[in-house]
């Protein structure tokens, strides 16, 4: 196999004689040609079976390329055999490189007199990137990983019209899914989840360094429920170099989250040229209109410093699918023999007259309306020749807008005299956030290499609401400030590698080690008082609403209330070791261990075990197993909202608005309800998995895993109405004629799976070339366990995990995905093509006669792309290329009014197809 260094640019011409400045540590030899590629901006070529078991020396300041790359590789028996000024070929004394035909790959022949062959071309070489996620080693690629991984490349996120870097992960990794349901600010910000967990679940990292979590806690979504991720959305997509996603758990690596695994963001640190992009498309229904431009511009600091920035614009009008969703209930009060409204169901009275004429499409389900600017910058610069200083970060601001449900003019929630034809509440979203880093690496601390990072990052979110506060009478305002959420996050790491020389084994022992300190603080800022007090308006008597009882608060999301406002903090102190050995030239091991403590709920122990072996050059099997936890997130512990949401009411049997009050697990009221201080989630992973290269040009991995997890922290679902739940809120105060729900550590879970990957290039001569990839995945979950209420609670009719809660986790999503990709190229033409075939959803509901299906669907993505010249290309596009839909939902759980047509918890979502044209120049 050919172990191909690519530098991101390359130099002209004479390349041989420029010089560069160095910082290159000795080193296995494959690590150390990619570092030496990377610094010198040249692509080298050498076999990887040539440069196993070799060590590059050490390089240093300012030097002529040549005389570095002499320097590099003395002691390795690697010799030049050609150098045309961008490509160089390494290769042992007396061997030569003979084409095969094999995808630019090359094997090694004995030869009396070498005779190198030309360099295969750029885009047809094997160029295995050097991996970071999994591993603190420095030299190890994703073949050679003890777990699986994921590498999405730049080039992959070009190709394509997916505006978010969630989407793209959803798309590319078999294992990963998109939420696209739910309500409030559920609907306006989506999630990212693998193997089938939580979306809080998976770790976020950028450069390594831990990503923050969204203020924002999803209360009511479906299968995402009661999280708070990191939000993808927020890193520029033009930003990324590369993204890495371990498909692993890895809490003994990097601590609390990363049950299902790892996903590292790695942003560009090119220090010249730049591109830009403009992309332009709409749905097939012509609504959703976006538009989104991205530059990125590179620079040198100083002699041997970069700067890279980034800045990406994104404009996004609502999908609106609600025009199959009439509302076809009576929507004015009735009319007396005096053309008076009375109550509805009043003997001898008529049908209002703008029965007939009233619009029927109330409902508007589909994507939020969004407007995001971002900007991303990395950079860094040696002080002295042992040190380097590097920064980076990102700011976004994001504004967005959803449609909430219809209230109808003659509903106990409406006040005429402020909206006579009713209304639909829309939630606004002000999201500020930011994250920033600052950190410095070096060589020679006491033998290791040592890198000192802090990271500080804040996300504000501020709710707006058009809406009505019916208890506040014709006096309610119509916009309302509902309050703020603010999450903050200070992290400081010390991280220390070096290779130990044991005289056991002929390669060194790689150890690491490290300590963490994080500072978390979650804030809630109380609304304006009209978004949640309790006016107390009596309708006058003789209209049609005399003696009814308004809920206070706004209607749709209501305002933060006073005893929900406060901050509250916690921090943590982490330390790690991780060692990796290579015990013979085929078989290594790792062993990872971690001890953390929290102030609010006391210490956590994770350890992880890691194997590889190469059986042949072409097939090895790897395997690991380990523990995990996480934390219960701040806003879990103290979160507190009410809202108004599809509820089936007893005796009714169909959905109805009605408010849900959600409960801190410390609040009295959730304590009278049975809940308890949240404990961290504990899982055990165990995954097995063979690495094969059955054909040339032909790799494959298989991945077999088992995640269990106990006290897994749900969401409960909705308690109530009843007495005893109406009981608990009053001796709070709160409004006894709601609904509630809390966290709990309810049930431990078990999750089994499989993970196939497969990649093959197919070379057509004239026709060009087609890299073909295939990958799928199969997810079970089950519950193992589930609390139970106590009995008292249990006979008031209390359930914690009801049926519809058991649904969300084991069949919400689908078992199986598909992706077969086709990317073809053809002189300066690319066709990406793209088959996404999800499995069946099942969304479950109070009542088991009225359970949902979502049939299994084939998604079709394509782009069609022209290289009019060296810098400028223009494409064409389809995601979803076909229009497909989900299956629409039956009458009983459209709601009262119909606020659904269309299955929101297709994975794939209810928009239909989007079609772009995009121009990306780069200089």
């Amino acid at each position: 196999m050919l172990l191909a260094a690519s530098a991101a640019w390359a130099l002209g011409a004479g390349a041989a004689l420029a010089q560069a400045t160095f910082k290159i540590e000795a080193q296995p030899a494959a690590a150390g040609i990619r570092q030496f590629a990377r610094q010198a901006g040249v692509q080298i070529l050498v076999q990887s079976e040539a440069a196993e078991g070799k060590r590059t020396a050490p390089v240093r300041g300012a030097l002529p390329v040549d005389r570095a790359l002499q320097q590099l590789l003395s002691g390795t028996g690697l010799t030049v055999v050609s150098n045309d000024g961008k490509t160089i070929i390494l290769a042992p004394p007396r061997t030569g490189l003979i084409r095969t035909g094999w995808s630019g790959a090359a094997s090694a022949v004995s030869a009396p007199a070498p005779e190198p062959a030309p360099p295969p071309e750029p885009e047809t070489s094997i160029i295995e990137e050097v991996i970071v996620t999994g591993t603190r080693s420095t030299s190890r690629t994703v073949t050679e990983s003890m777990a699986p991984i994921d590498v999405i490349s730049a080039a992959e996120l070009t190709k394509s019209g997916k505006q978010s870097t969630r989407d793209l992960i959803s798309t590319l990794v078999p294992s990963a899914n998109t939420s696209n349901s739910g309500a409030g600010a559920s609907f306006a910000i989506k999630t990212v989840s693998l193997r089938g967990l939580s979306a809080d679940q998976t770790l976020v990292l950028v450069n390594g360094k831990r990503r923050h979590n969204t203020a924002i806690l999803f209360v009511n979504g479906t299968t995402q429920n009661g999280q708070s991720p990191p939000d993808l959305d927020l890193i520029p997509s033009s930003a990324i170099e590369r993204i890495e996603v371990l498909r692993d758990g890895a809490s003994a690596q990097y601590g609390s989250d990363a049950l299902a695994g790892v996903i590292n963001v790695i942003l560009k640190k090119s220090p010249e040229g730049g591109s830009m992009t403009a992309l332009y498309g709409k749905t097939a229904e012509g609504d959703g209109e976006t538009g989104q431009f991205a530059g990125n511009l590179g620079m040198k600091l100083g002699e041997a410093g970069y700067l890279n920035l980034t800045a990406d614009v994104r404009i996004t009008d609502p999908t609106d699918r609600g025009d199959k969703t009439l509302n076809t209930t009576q929507m004015y009060f009735p009319l007396n023999a005096a053309g008076q409204p009375v109550r509805v169901g009043t003997a001898g009275a008529t049908l209002d007259p703008r029965e007939a004429t009233a619009n029927r499409h109330t409902s508007h389900p589909g994507s939020p309306q969004v407007q995001l600017f971002s900007l991303g910058y990395s950079a860094g610069s040696p002080l002295g020749d042992t040190i380097d200083l590097y920064s980076f970060g990102t700011f976004s601001s994001r504004n967005t807008a959803a449609w909430l449900t219809f209230r109808n003019p003659n509903a106990s929630n409406n006040i005429t005299a402020v909206y006579p034809d009713g209304y639909t509440p829309r939630l606004f979203l002000k999201d500020r956030d930011f994250q920033v880093s600052f950190g410095a690496k070096g060589t020679e601390l006491l033998g290791f290499d040592w890198d000192l990072s802090s990271s500080f990052s804040r996300d504000d979110v501020d709710y707006y609401e058009n809406s009505l506060n019916a208890s506040m009478g014709p006096s309610s305002p119509s916009y309302f400030y509902l309050g703020t959420l603010k999450f903050q996050e200070w992290t400081s790491n010390l991280d220390l590698t070096r290779e130990v020389a044991t005289g056991v084994f002929a390669d060194p022992l790689f150890v690491a080690l490290g300590a963490e300190y994080r500072d978390d603080k979650f804030e809630i800022v109380a609304g304006e008082p009209a978004s949640y007090i309790n006016g107390g308006y009596v309708a006058p008597a003789g209209s049609p609403q005399a003696g009814v009882v308004f809920a206070g608060g706004s209607q749709g999301v209501t305002g933060f209330p006073p005893f929900s406002a406060g901050s509250f903090s916690r921090d943590n102190i982490s330390a790690y070791v991780n060692v990796e050995q290579k015990l013979t030239q085929a078989w290594e091991v790792a062993a990872a261990g971690r001890f953390e403590h929290y102030s609010d709920f006391g210490d956590a122990k994770t350890f992880k075990l890691s194997s590889r072996y190469a059986i042949t050059p072409k097939l090895a099997i790897r395997g690991t197993a380990s523990t995990g936890f996480r934390a219960p997130s701040l806003q879990q512990q103290h979160y507190a909202s009410s809202s108004t949401i599809g509820v089936i009411v007893p005796p009714a049997t169909t959905t109805q608005l009605y408010p849900v009050q959600l409960l801190p697990p410390d609040n009295p009221a959730a304590i009278a309800l049975g809940a308890k201080p949240l404990r961290p989630e504990k899982s055990v992973n165990y995954s097995v998995g063979v690495v094969a290269e059955p054909l040339p040009r032909l790799h494959v991995t298989l991945d077999v895993y088992q995640i269990k997890i106990d006290n897994r922290i749900l969401q409960s679902g909705t308690l109530g109405p009843n007495t005893a739940v109406s009981t608990a809120l009053a001796s709070q105060g709160l409004n006894p004629q709601q609904a509630a729900f809390y966290y709990g550590n309810f049930a431990d879970t078990k999750t089994q799976g499989i993970d196939f990957v497969a990649d093959y290039r197919t070379d057509f001569g004239d026709f060009g070339s087609v890299r073909w990839t295939f990958s799928a995945n199969h997810t079970k979950n089950k519950f193992t366990r589930v609390v139970q209420p106590p009995a008292a609670l249990a006979a008031a009719g209390i359930v914690y995990i009801d049926r519809v809660k058991i649904g969300d986790l084991t069949v919400g999503t689908p078992k199986e995905k598909y992706i077969l990709g086709a990317d073809w190229t053809l002189g300066k033409f690319d066709t990406n093509l793209r088959l996404t075939r999800y499995g069946e959803v099942i969304q479950r509901t109070a009542l088991a006669a009225n359970d949902e299906t979502v049939s299994p669907k084939l998604i079709v993505d394509l782009d069609l792309s022209y290289a009019a010249t060296d810098n400028l290309t223009v494409s064409v596009g389809a995601n979803n290329l076909l229009d497909a839909y989900p299956d629409s939902v039956r009458a009983a759980n459209r709601g009262t009014p119909a606020f659904a047509y269309y299955n929101q918890y297709a994975p794939y979502g209810i928009s239909g197809g989007f079609y772009y044209a995009r121009v990306a120049a780069k200089f």
